[in-house]
């Protein structure tokens, strides 16, 4: 690989990541959006000490053929990193489904990486306009929700979850909930806020 993953975490195994499949999980190191209620603080920043070593994790997965189903690429945000087409082709190689957890950052980036994913877990936090309180982000409305116009088109498993963050009225949650269904969105989830 011409540039190294940036692995802020690994989990072995796990039977939640991904829907009726065991799996292992990738976490990427850093993301470009701060939303305030992150689950994952600790995977923000792009640099980080104590990164652990994709070689490393691609000897346990290959000790895991036979045992697991898929591996799932989370965060922080997988798709800001350049070496992650590489990473998965690597696992499809070894006979893995592909999943990837992301918030949709990079609509661009998702779309190229649809031929090696089976399925996808997309964050939708909010209607577009309120975005931007919520990521400190200019334009990531309209990118997540790029996103999940691209998911949709394609033939790929999806899965939408919405954190219900602080100050999240029911009222709104019930507008975003119709907006995602009138869109075609089948399999939405709502998710406490940690």
């Amino acid at each position: 690989m011409s540039h190294a993953l940036r692995i802020g975490g690994f989990v072995p195994f796990t039977s939640i990541d991904y829907p009726e499949q065991l799996s292992a999980v990738v976490f990427c190191q850093g993301c470009p959006w701060r939303c305030g209620y992150c689950h994952n603080q600790h995977l923000l920043a792009s640099r980080s000490t104590g990164l652990l070593d994709w070689q490393e994790i691609l000897e346990k997965l290959h000790r895991r053929q036979g045992l697991l189903d898929a591996v799932v690429f989370s965060g922080g945000e997988p798709t800001l990193q350049k070496s992650l087409r590489d990473a998965m082709e690597q696992v499809k190689n070894m006979g893995f489904k592909v999943g990837l957890h992301t918030a949709g950052c990079y609509p661009d980036r998702l779309q190229a990486l649809l031929p090696l994913v089976d399925w996808v877990g997309l964050d939708i936090k909010d209607l577009p306009e309120n975005y931007l309180a919520l990521t400190g982000a200019g334009g990531s409305g309209n990118q997540a929700w790029d996103s999940l116009d691209i998911l949709l088109g394609a033939d790929i498993s999806l899965q939408v979850r919405t954190t219900v963050h602080p100050g999240m009225a029911k009222d709104h949650v019930e507008q975003l909930r119709t907006n995602l269904s009138r869109m075609g969105v089948t399999d939405h989830r709502l998710q406490a806020c940690r």
